[in-house]
């Protein structure tokens, strides 16, 4: 019995110690596995987590600049992602305006060279009330112009070289010398009037030089508005400056204050004094216009005017070629009659004729005084500025068409235009 009860104490104890190696083992095992779960941690998944915080840092950073971003993506795409969240968010999107200098900056290169300055001097004779005397002197004016050869024409607008004018108490004279300053040279050449012409308020002036860097023309029928426009010239005798704008419209009918009417491009590019005859230029540095008039006056900003590059060309041409521009010619004085006024005179809307020039290309056609002009070419008309249009639309020796209103019946006769006197 007692070696029973030995043998069985021995066997709960081998048995016990058994099972304590046992969980001896699993504890050994456990420990091992933990050791590898923690060897495994630090080996990958903390090096991991880290190299996806950095690049998370470092992408961060690189769209967060704008410089950096755009060249990522491209500035397209960051465009179209901006346009898009401005859409969404209701907020508008920031622009860069590198672009738009950028084409300031090239229009300006490319234009400037082909400005000048233009100095004009006149002798005023002044009326001196006090003494019943007259006083002489001296008086500069500044213009610019566009050089449009390279052997030295230069275009510029009538009023910037002929500016004689008198009153009651002075009088101005042709201009007395006329000297040109090229871009970024200080030298006066002296120039001489090839031709003007007051009606379109042109002129080709020219200096004894060559090699001249010649102005690009775009066609201005093609402008539209709202698109980049660029005024350069030498305002208030400040060479060589430049405006931005745009243009704000195109064929904008305007009278003068000397009651000439032109067709002209408007532009909020600022005009001054002095930039008269200089360019008015498209995103290329392209010539679109001559800068010719501004309105100025209370309430009023921002509106300047040039007349198309395209309408200076024949006229360029022939000042070149006669000094003068060759037009063709009716020979009526006419006044505009509109609906209360012709009914008022027991008329019919047109243009009244007021006079005839004698031995005129009207008076050979027989056209008379009080007839009423309602046609030509087959177009009805209603003022002389429309009898004008198409009149200028031929060539000297064409034939043209006239209807009138001659004693309440009508009648069409033909006018050979004759050159304008």
């Amino acid at each position: 019995m007692e070696e029973e009860k030995n043998k069985v104490e021995k066997t709960k104890t081998s048995n016990f110690k058994t099972v304590q190696n046992n969980n001896s083992y699993k504890n050994y095992d456990a420990g091992k596995k933990e050791k590898a779960k923690l060897g495994f941690g630090r080996g990958f998944l903390i090096p991991f987590a880290s190299g996806i915080l950095g690049c998370s840092i470092v992408i961060g950073t690189c769209f967060g600049v704008p410089s950096i971003r755009n060249s990522i993506l491209g500035t397209e795409n960051s465009n179209s992602s901006s346009s898009s969240n401005s859409q969404n968010s209701g907020y508008v999107s920031q622009t860069s305006l590198s672009n738009y200098s950028d084409t300031a900056i090239y229009a300006a290169n490319k234009v400037l060279p082909s400005i000048v300055g233009i100095k004009v001097e006149y002798n005023v004779n002044s009326l001196m009330s006090m003494f019943g005397g007259v006083q002489n002197s001296t008086a500069t004016a500044t213009g610019s112009g566009i050089i449009i050869s390279e052997d030295g024409y230069i275009l510029t607008n009538n009023h910037v070289v002929s500016s004689s004018s008198s009153e009651s108490y002075y009088a101005v004279s042709e201009a007395t010398k006329l000297t040109v300053t090229l871009f970024n040279d200080e030298t006066e050449y002296e120039a001489k009037v090839v031709g003007t012409d007051e009606q379109t308020d042109l002129a080709v002036i020219k200096i004894d030089k060559t090699g001249l860097p010649k102005a690009e023309f775009a066609d201005s029928d093609n402008i539209k508005v709202g698109e980049f426009a660029m005024a350069v010239g030498n305002p208030l005798g400040m060479e060589s400056s430049i405006t931005c704008g745009v243009i704000s419209a195109v064929n904008r009918k305007i009278t003068d204050t000397d009651g000439k009417s032109y067709t002209l491009i408007q532009t909020d590019a600022a005009i001054n004094a002095g930039n008269s005859g200089g360019a008015l230029v498209n995103s290329q540095g392209q010539v679109i216009g001559v800068n010719t008039l501004k309105l100025q006056g209370e309430g009023i900003e921002g509106m300047g005017f040039a007349i198309p590059i395209n309408s200076t060309e024949d006229i360029t041409s022939q000042l070149i070629e006669y000094s003068k521009v060759r037009r063709p010619y009716i020979g009526i004085t006419g006044m505009d009659l509109d609906e209360k006024t012709a009914k008022a005179n027991d008329l019919v809307v047109g243009i009244y004729v007021k006079a005839i020039d004698d031995f005129s290309a009207a008076e050979k056609a027989g056209i008379k005084i009080g007839d009423v002009i309602i046609e030509a070419d087959g177009k009805k008309i209603s003022t002389m500025d429309e009898l004008t249009e198409i009149k200028n639309s031929h060539q000297i020796g064409d034939e043209m068409k006239i209807k009138v209103n001659r004693d309440g019946e009508e009648r069409e006769l033909t006018v050979k235009l004759e050159e304008q006197p």
